[in-house]
Order: C-alpha cells, then structure tokens, then sequence
C-alpha cells in the first residue's frame, strides 16, 4: 500500500507553495526548469527524470518534439505526438508542457519560456549529424544534469516486447535474451553505455521519492480500480483521468496485480514491466492518490471495508473470471458500487505490442543507428581525453 497524494491539483503542483509561505519581502523568485525531451514510450525512467528536474526548482516547463522532429533525428516513435503530449501532462511533476518543441535545445528557447536552466540526464542527446543537442546551454552554464534511472530504456521494453518469453522480467542473464538485446542495442563498433539493457532493482527509497503519503480526506471518494496497468500508456491514462472525475474530491486507489497473477489471465509474455517497475509507472500518475501492491485479483469484502471503497471502477476491457471461475467483482456488485467507465480511449497494452512488432526492422534500425552515433562520441572524447594527458605528460618533461 502506497500513498501517492496526487488526488488533487494543488498550488503546490503548480510550483509556487515554496514561495507564498514567506511574506512577500521576503518570498523567493520562482526558479522556473526547463526539460524536453521526444518522450516515446513513457515510462518510470522519464518520470524520475522529471522528478529530480522539479526538485531543482519550483516549476517544471517539458518541451515535446514532433513527431517530424524524432523522424529527422532518431527514426520513427512508437506513439503519435498527440498521445506523447497527453503523457507527459498527466506526469504530477509537470507544470506545464510545450508542444513541438525544438530538437535542439537553445538560449532562445530557455528564455523564451521564462526559464532559469535545463535539467537532462547523464546520458548523450545527439543530432542527426551527431552533435549535442545541450551545447549551447552547457556552454554558456544554464545546464544541470541528473541521475539517468538504472535498469530501463524505451530500447528495453521494446526488445521485452520482441523476445516473447513469459520470463523476461527475470531473464537478464539468458543467453537467448542476451543474442537479441545484442543484437538489438548494439551498433557495429561495441556498445554504448546509455543504450544498454539492465536490470532495474527496487528500493523503499525510490517508492518513497515517488509517492508523497497523503491520506484521505473527510469528504473524499474513496474509488477503487485493479489491473495489470503494464507499459503504462495513454489509454491507461484517459482510464484513470475518467475516474477522477467520478467525484468533487476523488482519491483514487489503483490495485495492481502481482506478475503471476498478470500472466494467469493475460498469458503470453505479460506482464513486459514487473511489478516494481509498474508500481512506480502508476505512482507518477497525477490522477493516483494511492497504489496497493500485488492486490487481491477479486476485489472482495476485506478490501472494500478496509479501504472504505464508495466506488469501484472499472473499462470497458474484458473481466477475467478468478482462478476459481468466480466474477471478482461480484461483492461491489452486490454492495451497488460497481461501474462500468468508457474512458473514449480503446488503446490497450496488446495494440502497443503490435505496433513494435509490425515496425521492428524500423526500431532496431532506429536505435543501432543511435548506438553507432553514442559510440563515435565515445570514442572522440576519449581521444581528447587522450590527447590532454599527452599534453600533460610533455609539459612536466
């Protein structure tokens, strides 16, 4: 059970609560952050991203490329930019987003915004024809950098998504794993650091920076939804912004499903994300108050009277019956506080799967092509590095 206190947009989201408790003499100015970024396949890795941005300042501006602009650049994305900008606005950290941002990072575009510097990770944005994307800002010292998140890629998910196997999640040190990530996320000259795979390990510290621990309030729907949420996606989000607006004061709680649990009714390979790796994706969600993790399948009297549930919700995806054949559902049904929500949004887990296997000459294509280039960036650093120790060494002589 993880308190994520996002149930409501408050003026602490929108970046100024650090301000208006001091007196307006003594009130800060509002540091305002600048990040972009394509964003495709959004997950837990962009939203710690995103996280650490916001707590360099107190306004969180995103900037989202065009699809023209990833095309350009790095090859074709798995999602529309329509369903990128909806991503990453329901992001809690996220302030405000600009749509069709440059691709190229610039003072013109941080001033233009308002914003004090830009916040990337510690990997390497490159264009087309192989240059930093953040020189201009690094150069003229209105760039900081955070910590890229450990153990996820969109490269990953995508090769999670081709291998097919019920085990992926667990299967890092398998051969057969190992000969298509290889062969997936490597270019011809080795392999780049940021584009590799590994495996994401969970800690309480990484749940407690995502979920702030708000409790319910008098007067809040308490509204239950269970699911898998795996490859949390924007069909995941018109869901869990539909229920939010089943009531004035919403606090929603979304009840995941261990991964055993998952692949006994989805089979296959699911879940592609494990539950640590899903627990966080639904934690960055602004429309989640609360996750439970590895909840009951059936939703039944001990949970609803724990949680005090008025309302529990579900798509218009199909219900699996339990392993026993019984509807899970059955006790909110009989209690009347069951509701079926048509969210207008039929996207689904399987349709992101499908898309990623139709295009997938495209996507490896796409990130050797983007390996190769990390690479031969490598490589001319540490021939200036290389080069100045040279220069160091006949200097002393």
């Amino acid at each position: 059970m993880i308190r994520n206190g996002s149930h409501a947009v408050e003026e602490e989201d929108k970046g100024e609560s650090r301000s208006s408790s001091h007196s307006p003499e003594k009130r800060k100015r509002v540091i305002r952050v600048w990040c972009d970024g394509c964003y495709d396949m959004v997950h837990y890795g962009h939203s710690n991203q995103l996280r650490q941005a916001k707590a360099m300042g107190d306004y969180l501006v995103v900037g989202v490329h065009t699809d023209e602009e990833i095309a350009k650049h790095k090859g074709p994305p798995v999602f529309t930019q329509a369903e990128r900008y909806k991503m990453i606005r329901a992001i809690k950290w996220v302030d405000e987003i600009v749509e069709g941002a440059p691709y190229v990072t610039t003072l013109e575009t941080l001033d233009k915004y308002n914003c004090d510097f830009c916040v990337h990770g510690d990997d390497i944005t490159l264009t087309v024809d192989g240059k930093d994307t953040y020189d201009e800002v690094k150069r003229m010292g209105r760039y900081r950098e955070c910590k890229r998140t450990q153990g996820v890629s969109t490269t990953d998910l995508v090769g999670r998504m081709l291998l097919l196997t019920k085990s992926h999640h667990s299967n890092v040190d398998n051969a057969a794993y190992q000969l298509h990530t290889d062969n997936f996320g490597k270019g011809p000259k080795g392999h780049s650091p940021w584009t590799g795979v590994s495996q994401f390990l969970q800690t309480s510290q990484k749940i407690i920076q995502f979920a702030s621990g708000k409790e319910p309030q008098p007067g809040d729907t308490i509204i239950y939804v269970a699911g898998a949420f795996d490859l949390f996606h924007i069909g995941h989000v018109d869901f869990l912004e539909t229920v939010h607006k089943q009531a004035e004061k919403p606090y929603v709680i979304v009840g995941l499903h261990f991964d055993q649990e998952v692949n006994r009714y989805k089979g296959k390979n699911y879940p592609i994300m494990n539950i640590h790796e899903r627990t966080l994706s639904v934690l960055a969600c602004r429309y989640v108050s609360e996750v439970v993790i590895g909840a009951p399948y059936a939703v039944g009297k001990d949970l609803l009277d724990h949680f005090k549930v008025d309302l529990v919700c579900h798509g218009k995806t199909e219900v699996f019956p339990d392993a026993d054949s019984t509807d899970p559902y059955a006790e909110p049904k009989k209690r009347g506080i069951f509701r079926i929500l048509d969210s207008g949004n039929n996207l689904t887990t399987d349709d992101i799967v499908q898309r990623i296997i139709e295009n997938r000459l495209q996507f490896e294509a796409r990130n050797q092509k983007k390996e190769a280039k990390e690479m031969a960036v490598i490589e001319a650093l540490k021939h200036k590095d290389d080069s100045l120790k040279a220069e160091a060494a006949l200097a002393k002589n």
